[in-house]
C-alpha cells in the first residue's frame, strides 16, 4: 500500500511540476533558433519586434544559440499588467536562471540597452558578455545633468495623455519621430508598424519609467565584459555620454561612421564587424 501511495505522490508531484512549466509566464515572447554552446539574448529597443535583430541573428546563429525576445505589449505582442523596468529586468534573469542558459552574451539596444546593463549588474555572475547598442546608464541626464530619478514616479498622466489620443493622431506622432532615430527610409514604414501594434498603455507606462531609471551606480557591480555601440553623433557628446559610463570599468566603447540610433540597420556593416571582434574574441 506505501509503494502505491508513493507512486501516486511522485506522479502528482510530476504533475505539478510540468503544469507549473506550462503556465509560468514572462514578461516577453522568446523565439529560439541557432546552435551552439554559447548563447546570445537579444532584447529589442522601446516598442520594437524582437524582428529587428534579423540580420543579427542570420550572421551569428550559426555558431550561436539565438534567444529573441519581444517585450511584452510591444509591436504586437500580448501586454502584460504593470509593466516596468525593473520586473522586466527580474524576468529576464529568471528565464536565464530557470532554462539554465550559461552565461548568456546578453545584445540590447535602447531600452533594451539599459535592460542588459540593469541585468549584467544585479546579476553580476549570470551574464558571459553584454552588448549595449547605442543606450545610456540615465537617457534623461544626458538633457539635464541634474537629473534625479523620483521614487514611487507617478506615470498615470503620460497614460493618460497617450491613450486619449486617437490612432491618426499616434500614427502621426510616430511617423513624425522616427526619421529622427533612423536613415535607412526602406525600414522607416516597419519600425512605425511596431509602434502603432503596440499596446498604448504599455508604451507610455514603459517610456515613463525607463525615463526615469537611472543605473550610473548601479552599473559599477558589472563584472562582465562590455561593448557599447553608440551613434555616429554621440561622438561629439564624448564626454557626457562615457562620464555616464564611469563606473563600468569593462566599457569598450565603439562610435559608428555614420547614421542615427538604430545602428543595426544604419551603418550595418561596421556593426557586424563589432559585434564578430566582440563575440568571438
Amino acid at each position: 500500500m506505501k509503494k502505491y501511495i508513493l507512486i501516486i505522490a511522485l506522479l502528482f508531484s510530476a504533475l505539478c511540476i510540468n503544469v507549473f512549466a506550462q503556465t509560468k509566464s514572462y514578461p516577453f515572447e522568446v523565439i529560439k533558433t541557432g546552435k551552439g554552446k554559447q548563447s546570445i539574448i537579444f532584447i529589442p529597443g522601446f516598442a520594437s519586434s524582437g524582428e529587428v535583430w534579423n540580420e543579427t541573428k542570420t550572421a551569428f546563429e550559426k555558431d550561436f544559440a539565438c534567444y529573441t525576445l519581444t517585450m511584452a505589449g510591444f509591436a504586437g505582442a500580448k501586454p502584460q499588467p504593470d509593466p516596468s523596468f525593473e520586473n522586466w529586468k527580474t524576468g529576464i534573469a529568471n528565464y536565464i536562471k530557470d532554462n539554465k542558459i550559461e552565461k548568456p552574451i546578453l545584445i540590447g539596444h535602447s531600452m533594451g540597452g539599459g535592460l542588459a546593463l540593469a541585468i549584467a549588474a544585479d546579476y553580476p555572475e549570470l551574464i558571459g558578455k553584454i552588448v549595449v547598442v547605442d543606450a545610456l546608464p540615465c537617457l534623461a541626464a544626458l538633457s539635464d545633468a541634474s537629473f534625479k530619478s523620483k521614487e514611487n514616479n507617478d506615470c498615470s498622466p503620460m497614460v493618460t495623455q497617450m491613450t486619449a489620443m486617437s490612432d491618426s493622431q499616434f500614427y502621426e506622432m510616430q511617423k513624425g519621430t522616427m526619421p529622427r532615430l533612423m536613415q535607412d527610409a526602406s525600414k522607416l514604414d516597419i519600425v512605425v508598424d511596431w509602434s502603432i501594434k503596440s499596446d498604448r498603455t504599455t508604451f507610455a507606462q514603459m517610456y515613463c519609467d525607463f525615463f526615469n531609471t537611472d543605473l550610473r551606480e548601479r552599473i559599477s557591480a558589472i563584472k562582465c565584459p562590455a561593448l557599447i555601440l553608440l551613434e555616429s553623433y554621440f561622438i561629439n557628446l564624448k564626454p557626457a555620454i562615457e562620464g555616464q559610463y564611469k563606473n563600468l570599468k569593462t566599457a569598450n566603447f565603439q562610435y559608428a561612421t555614420k547614421g542615427l540610433h538604430f545602428i543595426m540597420y544604419d551603418d550595418t556593416a561596421w556593426y557586424l564587424g563589432q559585434l564578430n571582434n566582440f563575440l568571438k574574441s
